[in-house]
This record gives structure tokens, C-alpha cells and sequence, in this order.
């Protein structure tokens, strides 16, 4: 019986380990997705930017550290 287990986990555990590798095709990006994700990444940093410097935003979290450093301790 041990020995059937054994065989049976065996078939398991090499069963997985060849489906992993064959998912693997890719081992990382190409340079035109890096380009892709620095310019999301640049949009979005713009975009934030714009956000966090408007007057509203700006005037809000101005009011945010004014309060923070006036509190008592």
C-alpha cells in the first residue's frame, strides 16, 4: 500500500511540476511592454500630479498639515 501511495504522489507531484514549466513559456517582458507600462506609469503620474496640485486639493491637504501640526499632544 505504501508503495502504491508513493508511486501515486509521485504521478502528482511530476504531473504539476510539467504543467508549470510548460505555463512558464514567457520568463519576463519584452522592451515594447516595458514601454507600455512607463507610459501608463508616466500618464498616471500626471494625471496625479494634476490632481494633487489644483486649488482644492491643494488648499485641502495645506489645511490637512496645518492641523496636524497644531495639535496638542
Amino acid at each position: 500500500m505504501y508503495k502504491a501511495v508513493r508511486a501515486r504522489m509521485g504521478a502528482l507531484v511530476c504531473r504539476t511540476m510539467c504543467r508549470m514549466r510548460s505555463m512558464r513559456g514567457d520568463d519576463g517582458m519584452v522592451t515594447s511592454e516595458y514601454a507600455m507600462g512607463i507610459v501608463a506609469a508616466v500618464a498616471f503620474a500626471v494625471v496625479l500630479y494634476k490632481v494633487v496640485t489644483s486649488g482644492a486639493v491643494s488648499a485641502e491637504l495645506q489645511a490637512i498639515v496645518k492641523r496636524a501640526l497644531d495639535a496638542k499632544a
